[in-house]
């Protein structure tokens, strides 16, 4: 079980509702989880398509940072989309989930990132950026997915150097500097 930062207030344990795994249980886990319910119940999604909690690890200037993704929705065999839960402003979180769905994938660029606050969503672009819909509707639900996907394009994995720049993009905008002393 992992222990969160301690400005959470952590109301004890969960079960994960995709693998059943133990979790503190804090408000940000239990929108999490509500996320996945979503994913699974209202969208239609297997719970096989989703995983979670998948991570980017980084070390820039001393600054280690561990990217986590909240889910990472597969289709036929394919990661088509990442979305990043976080509390506050969405427009804040655009350009690291973007990252995020640019370099999670070692053979492709995934061709979709969603960014929500729980209340809120934007469906991105991951290849141009292009905020493509608003809104907690705006996430595709299975069947809309399937049927976006034979248009996504699945970019190659990036060049070295432009990889390394996404990567400290994450780096910086995921570092937790609120609970230091």
């Amino acid at each position: 079980m992992r222990c969160p930062p301690t400005h959470h207030l952590v109301y004890g344990t969960l079960h994960d509702y995709l693998t059943g795994e133990e979790l503190v249980d804090t408000d940000d886990e239990r929108i999490r989880q509500q996320l996945a319910r979503m994913m699974v119940e209202e969208k239609g999604y297997g719970k096989e398509d989703l995983e979670p909690r998948r991570f980017i690890e980084t070390l820039f200037a001393t600054q280690f940072v561990r990217s986590t993704i909240t889910l990472t929705v597969s289709l036929q065999g394919r990661r088509i989309m990442v979305l990043r839960y976080a509390p506050g402003s969405l427009v804040s979180r655009e350009r690291s989930a973007i990252a995020a769905a640019r370099v999670l994938e070692d053979q492709y660029q995934i061709p979709l990132a969603v960014v929500t606050n729980g209340r809120d969503a934007e469906l991105l672009d991951s290849a141009t950026g292009q905020i493509l819909a608003t809104g907690m509707e705006a996430i595709p639900d299975c069947q809309q997915a399937l049927e976006l996907l034979p248009t996504l394009v699945f970019r190659e994995r990036m060049e070295a150097k432009k990889r390394e720049r996404e990567l400290r993009i994450l780096n910086s905008f995921d570092v937790e500097i609120c609970c230091r002393r």
